[in-house]
């Protein structure tokens, strides 16, 4: 089974505790990887859509990063991601370029990014574009709102964050479930 998250921002401890609302950075960090550990076997494949960590050393988030059982997990860089080219992590992730296409077997094409994009290929032609960066989902009305507001518009963006899906990550099958049956709108946008 394929999985996307993003923005977990490990090491970030104003935003575990004054905007995520957490008693301590380590309770944030305990959750996030439980509820990854919970969803994705150590045989899936797991794509973190940028800012897996944030303020703390390289060493450590290695360290966050071998807590998660799985196996296969991709890393397309964010804003706030360390340099893991580094030869002593050079392990850690499997490190895929910022912008991926990506095509299932049944023909559904994705394209994969830290940051939302207002036009991507094939866009109109029912490409999904996954993202994160924007944290929605924190002071919002209600969690997933935003996910909401872009199926109702038929605009086929999905923010894989961690504050949009409830500190979990999402499934391929969960994504491409939630836009079934929503024509794409011609001229998308943000």
């Amino acid at each position: 089974m394929i999985w996307f998250t993003s923005d977990l921002h490990l090491g970030h401890e104003s935003l575990a505790t004054q905007k995520r609302g957490f008693s301590s950075l380590a309770a944030m960090e305990h959750l996030i990887i439980q509820n990854v550990n919970v969803r994705v076997a150590p045989t899936d494949t797991l794509y973190v859509l940028g800012d897996f960590s944030f303020r703390c050393t390289v060493e450590h988030a290695r360290e966050l990063r071998e807590k998660i059982v799985c196996r296969k997990v991709h890393l397309i860089a964010g804003n706030h991601d360390k340099d893991w080219s580094r030869p002593e992590v050079t392990k850690t992730f499997s490190l895929d370029p910022p912008l991926m296409r990506m095509k299932t077997p049944e023909g559904q094409v994705l394209v994969l990014c830290h940051y939302p994009l207002l036009s991507w290929e094939a866009m109109r032609r029912g490409a999904v574009m996954l993202h994160g960066h924007i944290h929605s989902g924190m002071g919002e009305p209600a969690p997933g709102s935003y996910n909401a507001r872009m199926r109702e518009q038929g605009i086929l963006r999905y923010d894989v964050g961690v504050d949009a899906n409830g500190m979990a990550p999402v499934s391929l099958d969960e994504v491409l479930a939630w836009f079934d049956g929503v024509e794409p709108r011609v001229g998308q946008g943000l």
